[in-house]
């Protein structure tokens, strides 16, 4: 068997299809980890996990299979919705909630034509409609105002107008508050309408799939999810909200508690396989693998497909997530035979492989989801590689764990970096080397930014291998990363982007790999 026969191209083929997940055609899901029999459950759930971990994949898997089994599936996905304001985001959910709700035959629905289920429906698309049409007039005067105190220049009348736009702006934002308060006002109403459908539908229950819930912005998500939660407890219809953990805010304290907490009010389910135990996370990544191999005729492909350090390499640049593990596979396979290498793969044209994924499109994703914190996070990525790769020469760091209690917001910030996977958890609790008291996070850059092209010069740390008292090698010894410096660098450090650096970076390493001095030799070299 090599890289070039049919049935390896085939599997290509399946594993490109895959990553294909529409809501009105069946994906391919491999389901490792009884994530299935959870969503299934007669329960509310938040689901966590990072792009490409499968959140997607699970949602429309079930969402195909949930009619079968006596449940009523109302898939939304968050990305239809995400440039509305509050509370018109809520009013859509609802709307889309209560009308997925309405009988389809013709004898059911002359019969629901009056009911109550009918009557919350117009009460919002009334509430809707008569939202924008308002904010638009208030738009309006308020931008004729500001015109006109263009023309009048200094003075009293300047003033006055924009006292006058002030008053507009106001306007609008108390024309908000009355919506808000109408939702609050029927929202038991809403309630029963939904319990009398479900109860008169020919489904035991019912539940709502919303997908990416962490598109909407986050100053929103806790009365969102606050709202729709009260809306749906006690009743026969359960919520079930797929995000990525550290771009959402599930509840929020001020003025008052609003939200939800995982693991009291709503269920967690984490799909996150991380590289903070390596060799668990490669059994399950290459049980997928070998499932969607058999669909293509294959067994034990992690044995033939693979040398003695290829699997790993491949576990290692995909950070653990199931997407990019098999995407990261499709293209090494390319890399192999655009060098004609048909009988395996290795580290090297694994790399290779992950280069053509590379950060690059994980910054995408970070400005596809772009919110206020954006631009900070990508100048703290840039500084994290100066500090990594430029001072301490090493692909390592740590975070102190007394850091994370006093920077909340500064570690939530290497926490999202995290969720984007640019870079990885390697061991969230471990003491430090050379005398450093304390327990501290450890961390590594993403593989792409140091394997392809190979950085030289630096020291790979082996976090994977363990040394003669059973600790991962390189962690103890890794620099410790300033999450002060994190909030500096946050509020306003350089502007070079991730690109302009990572660029100028490899023109460098280039430049060493060539130097009579370099030295050869290091993290799966191979002869």
């Amino acid at each position: 068997m090599t890289l070039a026969d049919a049935k390896t191209r085939k599997l290509t083929d399946i594993i490109r299809n895959s990553f294909r997940v529409r809501k009105n055609q069946e994906p391919l899901y491999v389901d490792l980890g009884n994530n299935l029999a959870r969503i299934s459950a007669p329960q509310h759930l938040l689901i966590f996990g990072r792009r490409g971990s499968g959140k997607s994949c699970l949602m429309i898997h079930y969402l195909s299979k949930a009619r079968a089994s006596g449940v009523l599936p109302i898939y939304i996905l968050a990305d239809e919705y995400k440039k509305l304001t509050y509370p018109d985001i809520l009013i859509r959910l609802l709307l889309t909630i209560v009308e997925a709700l309405f009988p389809h035959d013709r004898l059911r629905n002359r019969l629901f034509r009056r009911g109550r289920l009918r009557a919350s429906a117009k009460r919002l698309r009334q509430l809707l409609d008569l939202a924008d049409v308002a904010e638009v007039v208030e738009d309006r005067r308020s931008d004729r105002k500001r015109g006109g105190s263009a023309e009048v220049g200094q003075g009293p009348a300047q003033v006055a107008a924009e006292m006058a736009s002030s008053e507009s702006v106001g306007r609008t934002s108390k024309f908000r508050e009355e919506k808000i308060a109408a939702l609050e006002r029927y929202l038991s109403d809403y309630k029963k309408a939904i319990e009398e459908a479900i109860q008169r539908s020919r489904f035991e229950r019912g539940c709502v799939l919303i997908d990416d819930f962490y598109l909407f912005p986050r100053q929103y998500q806790p009365d969102v999810i606050d709202y729709l939660h009260r809306l749906l407890r006690d009743t026969d219809i359960y919520l079930k909200i797929a995000t990525i953990r550290h771009r959402t805010t599930p509840s929020r304290n001020y003025p008052q508690t609003v939200g939800v907490e995982p693991g009291e009010d709503v269920e967690e389910l984490n799909l996150d396989r991380t590289l903070e135990d390596v060799a668990s996370t490669q059994q399950y990544l290459g049980g997928m693998l070998e499932w969607m191999a058999i669909e293509a005729g294959l067994s034990d492909v992690t044995r033939t497909h693979f040398n003695a350090d290829g699997l790993q390499a491949l576990t290692l640049a995909s950070g653990g997530v199931p997407r990019d593990f098999l995407n990261i596979f499709v293209h090494a396979v390319e890399a192999a035979l655009d060098s004609r290498a048909e009988r395996w793969l290795t580290p090297r044209f694994i790399f290779k492989g992950a280069s053509r994924l590379t950060y690059q499109t994980k910054l995408r994703n970070l400005r596809d989801d772009a919110d206020d914190v954006t631009e900070g996070l990508e100048r703290l990525f840039v500084d994290i590689m100066r500090f990594c790769l430029d001072e301490k020469k090493k692909t390592a760091f740590l975070v102190a764990q007394e850091e994370t209690q006093q920077f909340p917001r500064e570690h939530d910030l290497i926490q999202q970096l995290m969720d984007m996977k640019l870079i990885h958890v390697v061991e969230p609790d471990t003491s430090a080397a050379s005398g450093r008291t304390g327990r501290y996070e450890a961390y590594t850059l993403d593989f792409s930014l140091f394997m392809e092209p190979r950085r030289r010069g630096i020291e790979h740390v082996t976090f994977w291998e363990r040394d003669k008292a059973h600790r991962k090698k390189g962690i103890r010894e890794a620099p410790v990363y300033s999450l002060r410096r994190a909030g500096e660098v946050f509020d306003g450090g350089d502007r070079i982007s991730p690109e302009e650096y990572l660029e100028a970076a490899s023109a460098a390493a280039d430049d060493e790999a060539r130097s009579p001095q370099a030295v050869q030799g290091g993290l799966f070299d191979e002869t």
